[in-house]
């Protein structure tokens, strides 16, 4: 029972990306008055079809092969590499013979849908479930707060329980540090308790050159706690016997107060090989050598605890709700870039960052999460939208590439060009495929 939900949020979730993004596409060609002759979710290789039905000019369906889906757009080499109908002079229902302002917005239709639906999910739930925070005093009640390395070169350190930001007391500490108001105030005092002593410091006028966008450690942060939640399959944790509600006690017997504390240790000792102490669900304790990986991760899903019942939550308004939907989707899209970055140039080993249809699954988990649900799906859609935009051939931006090149130098691209560039495409994205279903299997038979 627990697959078959996870199935089916998978699906659900794949089949309305992938419907909407080629949903795009087709009101964008049908617009310019572009005939479509094929609009399928899921790929009809070989010509099989679970379904199908014809409206119009247009054969609509499903196919078998869930790897996204198409629309079969007239006069466009496209996946299907139909030459024929490029032969005979362009028809004024066709692709080619639209000017090349139409094709770009045809092309990027089904990218802007992607991005539409990330924004609008995400300010959804932001309006639906408003947001959490953590008050300043039970903050300072349960350790006071995280302090990252960089931020230590402020003088503030970890343990530190901050009473007030430049004289006046807040409730939000997280969300009133981080407010652009404080941030760019040419005055940024921080009050605040230690060892029950009173303190005040005065941070530096450019702490914004303090801010990482490739670190993964706040550079202040509540003092959460955290145990395992779910270990993923193949990971170092997995290798070891890591199970699902192990609590972390000790690294190399020393000890930790707090999830980026944790985080932190492990920075500090990737590729090195450790002696965690670890603590199951039933209270009995036992030690394990385990492998850190080369990005300083062990391979789980925190669950992230400390604070229960002493949040507080804040409501928004719709428009309040869609600007920070849209710049959380900002963030989310700059993120996935960044990775993507980081795997080309071999920051990052591709078998650690990359999740194929199995490992989306996976996050989807076997219970059926509504918010976690609609999170994913925003998440993915957003990714989604930055993947079909590279300019590969056989991509949205592959398209796009060839069309800013004719809108720029007035030329077309040779049809011949277009042609071998899409074999090219295709073959790199196959062998893209065929390695995230690789690293899928491997990860979850343990390789």
């Amino acid at each position: 029972m627990n697959t078959l939900i996870t199935l089916v949020q998978f699906f659900a979730a794949l089949g309305l990306l992938v419907t909407l993004h080629e949903l795009g596409h087709f009101l964008a060609a049908r617009a310019f008055g572009i005939k479509v002759e094929k609009f399928y979710l899921f790929f009809d290789a070989f010509g099989v079809k679970l379904f199908k039905f014809k409206r119009g000019d247009t054969e609509y369906g499903i196919g078998w092969l869930p790897l996204g889906g198409y629309v079969k757009i007239a006069g466009m080499v496209d996946e299907s590499l139909d030459k024929d109908q490029l032969k005979a002079e362009p028809e004024p229902w066709e692709f080619r013979s639209k000017p090349a302002w139409q094709r770009l917005i045809v092309m990027v239709g089904g990218v802007v849908v992607n991005v539409i639906l990330g924004i609008v999910i995400i300010s959804g739930l932001i309006f639906s479930q408003g947001e959490s925070y953590v008050p300043t005093s039970a903050i300072n009640e349960r350790g006071g707060i995280y302090v990252s390395p960089e931020a230590q070169k402020w003088g503030l350190k970890t343990g530190d329980q901050i009473t007030a930001l430049n004289g006046e007391k807040v409730d939000n500490l997280m969300g009133s540090f981080m407010n652009p108001e404080f941030l760019t105030n040419s005055r940024k005092v921080i009050t605040l308790t230690r060892a029950n002593e009173t303190i005040t410091l005065t941070l530096p006028d450019n702490i914004e050159n303090s801010f990482s966008m490739s670190s993964e450690l706040p550079l202040i942060a509540p003092r959460y706690q955290f145990n395992v939640k779910q270990v993923v399959g193949g990971s170092p944790a997995a290798k070891a016997g890591v199970l699902d509600g192990d609590a972390f006690v000790s690294v190399d017997s020393q000890a930790f107060g707090s999830f980026f504390e944790f985080k932190e240790l492990l920075t500090k000792k990737a590729g090195q090989t450790a002696v965690f102490a670890l603590k199951s669900a039933d209270g009995t304790s036992r030690n394990t050598y385990i492998t850190i990986s080369e990005t300083g991760t062990l391979g789980f899903q925190p669950n992230i605890m400390g604070f229960e019942g002493a949040e507080k939550k804040i409501s928004y308004s719709a428009g309040t709700s869609l600007v920070m939907g849209t710049q959380k989707s900002y963030d989310l899209i700059a993120a996935n870039a960044r990775g993507l970055g980081k795997v080309v140039s071999g920051k990052v080993d591709a078998k650690n960052s990359l999740a194929g249809p199995i490992g989306i699954a996976q996050m989807y988990g076997p219970t059926w999460d509504w918010i976690n649900f609609w999170t994913l799906t925003a998440t993915i859609s957003l990714a989604l939208a930055l993947m079909n935009i590279l300019p590969i051939p056989a991509l949205d931006g592959g398209h796009v590439m060839f069309l800013l090149y004719e809108i720029i130098t007035r030329r077309p691209v040779n049809e011949r060009v277009l042609y071998i560039g899409q074999i090219i495409g295709m073959a790199v994205l196959l062998s893209l495929f065929v390695f995230i279903f690789w690293v899928d299997i491997s990860r979850a038979l343990g390789f």
